[in-house]
C-alpha cells in the first residue's frame, strides 16, 4: 500500500510539473505575474508575522508592568507591621531599641492610634509618636538608663527644644527606667513635659497608675 501511494504521489507531482512547464512555455508573462504575486504575498506574510510578534512582546511588557505596579500598590496599601512586643518584658534587660518598642506597645495597649517608633539617627528627640484616644499627638523620648544614671536637665533641654516646635506635640513625655535630677524635673515642669520615672513606668505598665497623657496637670492645658 505504501508503494502504491508513493507511486500515485510521484505521478501527481510529475503531472503538476508538466502542467507548470507547459504554462511557462505558452504564457511566460502570466507565470512572471504569478511569481511576483507569490513573492509579494510571502513578503506581506513575513511583515504581518513580524508585526504580530512585536505586538505580542509589547502586550507582554505591558502586562508585566501592570503586574509590578499592582504589587507595589498592594505593598503600599498594607501598613508595615511592627513585631509583637511584650508589654512588661522586664525593662532593665532590654536594649534601648527594644525599650522603645515596649513603650510603643504600651501606647497601643492604651488605645492609641498611628503609633510609630521613630527613634534613631536624626530623630531630633522623638522615639515614639502616637495619637491618644481623645485625639492628642503624643511625642515620647525614651531613656533606658541604669538606676545610678539619672536623667539630667540637659536631656530635658534637648528634648524641650524640639518636642513642641519640631514634632508639634500636644503632650510631650520623657520616660526612663531610672529617675530625674531635681533641675531636670524643675525644667520639665516649667516647659510642660511629662516625666515618667521607673516607678511611674511600672505603675503605668501594671495598670495601677495613669497613662502619661492622663497625668498632664490642668495648669498646662491650653498653655
Amino acid at each position: 500500500m505504501f508503494f502504491v501511494i508513493l507511486a500515485v504521489l510521484i505521478s501527481v507531482l510529475g503531472w503538476v510539473a508538466r502542467m507548470v512547464a507547459g504554462a511557462v512555455e505558452r504564457r511566460p508573462g502570466w507565470v512572471s505575474v504569478l511569481v511576483v504575486i507569490g513573492v509579494a504575498a510571502l513578503v506581506g506574510l513575513r511583515r504581518r508575522l513580524h508585526v504580530a510578534r512585536a505586538a505580542r512582546r509589547a502586550a507582554a511588557a505591558l502586562d508585566e508592568a501592570a503586574r509590578e505596579a499592582a504589587e507595589e500598590l498592594d505593598t503600599d496599601l498594607i501598613p508595615r507591621q511592627r513585631p509583637a512586643v511584650e508589654v512588661d518584658p522586664g525593662y532593665e534587660s532590654l536594649t534601648p531599641e527594644e525599650f522603645e518598642e515596649a513603650i510603643a506597645a504600651l501606647c497601643e495597649r492604651e488605645g492609641c492610634s498611628d503609633v510609630e517608633v521613630v527613634g534613631g539617627a536624626g530623630d531630633l528627640g522623638a522615639d515614639v509618636v502616637a495619637v491618644t484616644p481623645d485625639g492628642r499627638r503624643v511625642v515620647i523620648q525614651c531613656k533606658h538608663y541604669g538606676e545610678s544614671n539619672r536623667v539630667g536637665s540637659q536631656d530635658l533641654q534637648r528634648f524641650g527644644g524640639t518636642c513642641f516646635t519640631v514634632h508639634e506635640a500636644d503632650v510631650a513625655v520623657l520616660v526612663t527606667t531610672s529617675d530625674f535630677t531635681a533641675p531636670a524635673a524643675e525644667y520639665a515642669d516649667q516647659c510642660g513635659i511629662v516625666c515618667v520615672d521607673g516607678e511611674k513606668l511600672r505603675n503605668w505598665t501594671d495598670g495601677t497608675g495613669p497613662c502619661p497623657w492622663e497625668a498632664v496637670p490642668e495648669s498646662w492645658m491650653g498653655g
